[in-house]
C-alpha cells in the first residue's frame, strides 16, 4: 500500500513513532518544530491524538 503523498516514517530521528519527523520531511521543516507544534495543538480542543494514533498506522515505516 502506498503511502499518502510519499509520506515514511524514517528509522532515524524519531522520538515516539516517527508521525512529526515524516510530516517535517515532507514539508521541509525541522522535526524539532512540528512536535512543537503538534504539542501545541493538543492544548485546543479536537481529536489531534486520534489522528496522530492513525497516521502512525497509516504512514509506512522507511525500508
Amino acid at each position: 500500500m502506498a503511502a499518502p503523498g510519499g509520506l515514511v516514517r524514517p528509522r532515524r530521528g524519531k522520538v515516539i513513532a516517527g508521525v512529526c519527523a515524516a510530516l517535517a520531511q515532507r514539508w521541509g521543516m525541522s522535526p524539532t518544530l512540528v512536535r512543537l507544534l503538534a504539542l501545541l495543538s493538543c492544548l485546543l480542543p479536537g481529536p489531534q491524538v486520534i489522528a496522530y494514533v492513525v497516521l502512525w498506522v497509516v504512514i509506512p515505516k522507511e525500508r
